[in-house]
């Protein structure tokens, strides 16, 4: 019945007689017993429906397929679906150089949007490695398309892709686009970490939009007089060869004494250095990195007192 009724699907209209595929399967039914039976049996049904109308047929290719076909069977119903993607999505196209443990380019603007992060003031990450969290801020500040500088969609390998249709909405899509008044700035103190920082910069064409300067963080102070956002990825685990806690104190001594009229977002796995940081977290919102369990910590550094800044906001 699965190789009847896949056999039965228009193949043709999405893949070409030479061209290639690849299908992956997920099973959780009693009827069948293992998923690579089903990968199998459908690809069986789909080459043999080519075969019988044009008398060939498309390969197998695992790595590059044109396309990749996902069938989820769940006790008797059965869902085939395509890849439109291709690679991960995360992938935004920008990135060629990075450091370790670079943060996901999903995650790093999933942060800059819980933080509240909207393109109306200064940026700053002081830790920024490879320019992941200053690129995601600049193209949320301007609303640029996330995946702009992607070289390939899998879709595009598809029989019915639509070329000029997709110029069209590309088109649309970058008349949204706007102009950002202020200015992002990515430190870091390793110099081969500024140069990857720039050339992904580059790469996102971004480079008007954002400053990366080597500076050591426990060295610098605010240098714009109005309110930053700040936000970023302190080192942590194997990044570290030094002391952690030490080091998280350090983060919180400079927030206090060179960042005031700072609001303050880093992302922590270690529970026992943030109590290091000498500051009351005024938000702590729960997030993974990876298979890691961290915290977005927020904290506010006030222009002179909190008392009188709270009675200015009013």
């Amino acid at each position: 019945e699965l190789y009847d009724n896949i056999k039965k699907l228009p193949w043709e209209k999405f893949l070409a007689e030479d061209g290639s595929l690849a299908i992956d399967s997920a099973v959780h039914s009693d009827i069948f017993t293992h998923s690579q039976y089903v990968a199998l049996k459908s690809k069986d049904a789909i080459v043999d429906r080519f075969r019988e109308k044009y008398g060939k047929r498309p390969d197998v290719d695992l790595d590059f397929p044109d396309l990749r076909i996902n069938i989820h069977i769940e006790n008797n119903f059965c869902n085939v679906s395509f890849d439109s993607s291709g690679d991960s999505l995360h992938k935004r196209g920008y990135r060629s150089a990075t450091n370790i443990a670079p943060i996901n380019e999903v995650l790093a603007a999933g942060m800059l949007l819980m933080s509240g992060w909207d393109g109306q003031c200064d940026f700053l990450d002081p830790m920024c490695g490879s320019g992941t969290i200053p690129i995601e801020a600049a193209m949320i500040a301007c609303n640029i398309p996330p995946n702009l500088n992607r070289k390939e969609f899998a879709f595009e390998k598809w029989s019915d892709w639509d070329e000029d249709l997709y110029e069209k909405i590309e088109e649309s899509v970058l008349k949204k686009v706007r102009d950002f008044h202020f200015k992002i700035k990515g430190y870091d103190k390793a110099p081969s970490a500024v140069m990857k920082a720039k050339e992904n910069v580059k790469n996102a064409n971004l480079s008007d939009f954002i400053e990366i300067k080597q500076q050591s963080f426990f060295e610098s102070e605010k240098e714009n007089d109005g309110y930053l956002h700040m936000l970023f990825n302190p080192p942590y685990g194997e990044r570290l060869e030094i002391d952690i806690e030490d080091f998280y104190g350090k983060i919180g001594d400079t927030l206090k004494q060179n960042y005031p009229g700072t609001h303050a977002w880093f992302i922590a796995t270690n529970f026992d250095a943030i109590k290091s940081v000498g500051l009351r977290a005024s938000r702590k919102i729960k997030l993974f990195n990876g298979p890691l369990e961290g915290r977005l910590l927020k904290y506010v550094l006030y222009e002179g007192s909190k008392k009188k800044s709270k009675q200015e906001n009013n």
